[in-house]
């Protein structure tokens, strides 16, 4: 079914971007300058617009990303018609952004229609390739350093956080019936579904998160050149998004990693910690 209106239920533009502020990964860095966080902004515009159809509607979910994947067509025509769509327009058009990233995010939620469980890491990362992935290739995008080698790099950066976030949600992902750590992973350290239902992790949970967690810090190392082999606000707004899951990933290790309660906090003097050893990090690796 092929819708020509927005979908009922739909979420309000200014509800999706009130998100904005809460995420733990910085979408749109403050330390940025203004035009570039108007982009990133109407990037994350998308991306969460995706996640609410295919998440948290009431109704047809496939028909919603259907629509969504119209209101696209239009942005790139440049007659966009709903509010966030125009706004995403003028970024389409500011920085030459391709369409073929915006499709694999309306597909990982397609996806999500359909698969609960990830039997393998393999498994896993495939769907990182369609629900984190193309975030960083859009922001390469609006910095103009998309090139092959410096997807690659982010493209592990990206997996990397969403795997850090499939962690800290591991109650909410379970309360929508999913369940984002590979069941191979479960069966390693002994962990049942019914131990990701207690209200704190037990020992079996925690060696998982642990795994997960060094894994997630794995793939943030083998991505942070990319920081170094950029400059500018392209170095400095990449530096952030990693910094942002490294200190994610802290306060995971923190929390002893129990995540049942809910995502670990992350102080504000551990983010900009964390921003500044990435920086000091990258730095001896510019070209």
């Amino acid at each position: 079914m092929l819708l020509e209106q927005e979908p009922a239920g739909a979420p309000a533009p200014g509800s999706v971007m009130a998100r904005a502020d809460a995420e733990n990964f910085p979408v749109a860095s403050r330390l940025l300058p203004r035009r570039e966080r108007a982009h990133l902004l109407a990037i994350y515009g998308f991306a969460r617009l995706v996640d609410e159809l295919g998440d948290s509607l009431e109704g047809d979910r496939l028909a919603a990303l259907e629509w969504l994947e119209g209101e696209l067509d239009l942005a790139f025509a440049g007659s966009a018609r709903h509010p966030l769509m125009a706004t995403l327009q003028g970024t389409i058009e500011a920085c030459g952004l391709s369409r073929e990233p915006f499709l694999r995010l309306t597909e990982a939620n397609r996806m999500d229609q359909r698969v609960s469980r990830y039997e393998t890491w393999e498994e896993l990362r495939f769907y990182c390739t369609l629900s984190a992935d193309p975030v960083g290739e859009l922001v390469l995008e609006v910095f103009a350093a998309a090139t092959p080698e410096h997807v690659a790099l982010s493209d592990r950066i990206c997996t990397a956080l969403q795997l850090a976030e499939h962690c800290q949600d591991v109650s909410e992902d379970l309360a929508a019936g999913r369940v984002y750590l590979p069941l191979e992973d479960l069966e390693r350290f002994g962990c049942s579904l019914e131990d990701l239902q207690a209200a704190h992790a037990g020992p079996a949970l925690r060696g998982v998160i642990a795994f997960e967690v060094a894994r997630a810090r794995s793939l943030l190392g083998e991505g942070l050149p990319l920081a170094g082999q950029l400059r500018g606000r392209a170095r400095l707004g990449v530096a952030g998004f990693i910094a942002g899951g490294a200190a994610a990933l802290s306060g995971i290790e923190r929390a002893g990693y129990d995540v049942l309660p809910g995502p670990p906090p992350v102080s504000r003097s551990l983010a900009l910690q964390t921003l500044l050893s990435t920086l000091l990090r990258t730095r001896g690796s510019r070209r």
